[in-house]
């Protein structure tokens, strides 16, 4: 499969496809979001500014509060179908989901590094972090954010008390 790109309903709202050549040709698009097609199924339609045909998917979802809310999925793989389509995006989302744990949890981005020897043993360290708190998400059965900040208001705890001991100690 070649790409599937996701849109979220915001950004749709910018984006024109023409479900023929004709269409494309004679620049008649519509909004993406506008488009009547099949919730569980893919339209062949023309991206504007996209000179290739491509597979459009739209999934409807409906979250745990009972809110509905609409992704909008584009393939370049014309072979694809909304299986493939949306099984190829979990599988990305899956990864997306793991480089903003490896941002936010073990502050891949806030690297003081200069050399890179220290850039790489910052990344290798980022990551074996990232790793061992997902280890540790598993067994808990908690959010790897949730854990994270968890663990971080413990850390400021224990800091505070000796804090108060070193403090207690010297009065």
């Amino acid at each position: 499969m070649n790409a599937v790109y996701p849109w979220n309903l915001e950004s749709f709202a910018r984006c024109f496809t023409a479900l023929t050549e004709q269409d494309r040709k004679g620049k008649r698009f519509t909004r993406v979001d506008e488009l009547n097609f099949p919730e569980q199924g893919c339209v062949r339609g023309y991206l504007k500014g996209y000179g290739h045909e491509v597979l459009l998917v739209r999934q409807v979802f409906t979250h745990k509060d009972g809110s509905k809310a609409t992704l909008h999925l584009v393939c370049s793989d014309l072979s694809g179908d909304y299986n493939a389509i949306t099984t190829t995006y979990k599988k990305r989302w899956a990864v997306e989901v793991f480089h903003k744990s490896l941002k936010s949890n073990a502050s891949l981005a806030k690297s003081p590094t200069r050399t890179v020897r220290t850039q790489s043993n910052h990344v290798f360290m980022t990551i074996c972090a990232a790793f061992k708190l997902e280890c540790l998400s598993i067994k808990t059965q908690k959010n790897p954010f949730a854990l994270c900040r968890k663990l971080l208001i413990n850390a400021s705890r224990a800091a505070y008390d000796q804090l108060q001991l070193l403090l207690a100690a010297t009065a």
